[in-house]
């Protein structure tokens, strides 16, 4: 896909607009439309964007971060391989962007530059990321009171799917036309909740489908008079929402024939291999801090809880859902494809592109220093006592995005990945957040995430 190909495509399409999308650190998708006419030329030249749009949270209002302010601009550049048409938006398409400076350079502050980065990183080290995220959301109708579930279906049942299968037909076949291959769905636990999971992609594309998805369904379910919340936990006494991440290594290009799935190992310990119980020990070394970027909003955390399926502490298992890893049984005679890591405390409140690039620069930390990540945790580790999870090295994860952010903060590491101007303007909308959210009531809180993601 090139440009020539897009503006052909468009004009097929008989579209009028195409829109210029990005992530930004509030985790909400934000962006501009090129009318057709304009088209090739916006995507070489990109359109104007001010610098302070990277300082600008998730409440529309701007954090104090020097050098994004009212003086100076960045540019939206579309990256061709994601153009889609949007079905459920008349004559419009779409396509994600990297921020570049008026040097034609990537910009610090570029979230998805961030992440190719961290791409770059693992290269030189032979690896390269593959993952899909687990899509929970909730259909709801808005009500002068509220919002209300949209049916009332029990997890998995056949009236769940019944009651919400037009509108999912319609889902999935857009995401089919736009190039995601589903793997599954089902109706989970909540009322009205569901979900979506999606066949394994390089992580750049990974990040990408996380964005096109919560569009599409977001989208779709407009057209039914129904609204389709990402949010991580829209309805206090529910289950949450999350966005749990599954991943693997892999040797060279993840696609050619030669390539190999590096965390498995049919010698090791549960058939995973050394270098996986490295990068598992980096991602839990960094947790705290991780969480800051997995789990972004003051929302999250009423979802992490223990005892909750969700992960509340600093431990891995094999298929342990209450572990911040899960390690899942492998397929039957796919063991070496199919071997892979499920993070859990994630949800999509957080910028995948940060989510992601900040799991692999964890990852690959411990590869680079051989962590140990001990022993896995056959139990619940919310059933261990203090002195237990003490002596086995299980910590508490953050209870609140302040606390996250206070771990973000003290970790070099990670601050030291994202680099400046990205690191300090992270901080900053995500501290502007907390402390609006801060006195607001958790009906309030729930009802102001609702909508956003």
């Amino acid at each position: 896909m090139d440009r020539d190909t897009v503006v052909r495509l468009a004009e097929e399409a008989q579209l009028r607009l195409v829109r210029f999308m990005y992530c930004d650190n509030g985790g909400i998708i934000r962006g501009k439309a090129s009318h057709i006419t304009g088209l090739a030329r916006r995507m070489t030249e990109g359109i104007g964007q001010s610098l302070a749009m990277q300082a600008f949270a998730g409440i529309d209002a701007l954090a104090p971060v020097e050098g994004l302010g009212p003086i100076g601009e960045f540019r939206l550049v579309p990256d061709p391989e994601t153009f889609v048409v949007l079905p459920y938006a008349p004559s419009a398409g779409m396509m994600f962007c990297d921020l570049l400076d008026l040097n034609r350079q990537p910009w610090g502050a570029c979230p998805r530059t961030f992440l190719k980065r961290q791409i770059a990183e693992a290269a030189k080290m032979g690896i390269t990321l593959r993952a899909a995220v687990e899509h929970e959301f909730y259909l709801a109708h808005e009500t002068p009171t509220g919002y209300e579930p949209f049916d009332h279906s029990l997890c998995y049942s056949s009236i769940g799917f019944d009651s919400s299968a037009e509108i999912i037909d319609d889902i999935l076949a857009t995401l089919e036309s736009q190039g995601v291959q589903i793997e599954q769905f089902m109706p989970e636990l909540g009322p009205g909740q569901q979900e979506i999971s999606i066949h394994p992609a390089d992580a750049l594309r990974a990040a990408d489908n996380v964005l096109l998805i919560r569009e599409t369904v977001r989208g779709v379910a407009r057209q039914y008079g129904t609204l389709a919340s990402f949010a991580a936990k829209p309805f206090l006494d529910q289950a949450g929402s999350g966005a749990h991440i599954h991943f693997s290594l892999w040797s060279g290009s993840s696609t050619s024939q030669e390539s190999r799935n590096l965390l498995y190992d049919p010698a090791g310990r549960g058939g995973i291999s050394q270098m996986g119980y490295a990068f598992i020990g980096g991602v839990l070394a960094h947790l705290p801090a991780l969480l800051a970027l997995t789990c972004a909003s003051p929302n999250s955390y009423r979802r992490l809880l223990p005892h909750f399926w969700s992960s509340a502490y600093t431990a891995y298992g094999f298929d342990n859902r209450e572990g911040a890893i899960r390690i899942p049984s492998p397929f039957w005679g796919r063991e070496a494809s199919s071997t892979n890591l499920e993070l859990k405390p994630a949800d999509h409140s957080g910028n995948p592109y940060l989510a992601l690039g900040g799991l692999l620069a964890a990852g690959l930390d411990g590869i680079r220093r051989q962590l140990d990540p001990g022993e896995p945790v056959d139990v619940d580790p919310g059933n261990l006592s203090d002195d237990e999870r003490a002596r086995r090295g299980i910590h508490r994860l953050p209870e609140s995005l302040s606390a996250a952010l206070d771990a973000l903060a003290a970790d070099e590491m990670l601050l030291g990945a994202l680099g400046a101007p990205l690191a300090p303007a992270y901080l900053a909308v995500k501290r502007l957040e907390a402390a609006y959210f801060a006195d607001k009531s958790p009906e309030e809180e729930a009802r102001q995430h609702f909508y956003k993601y």
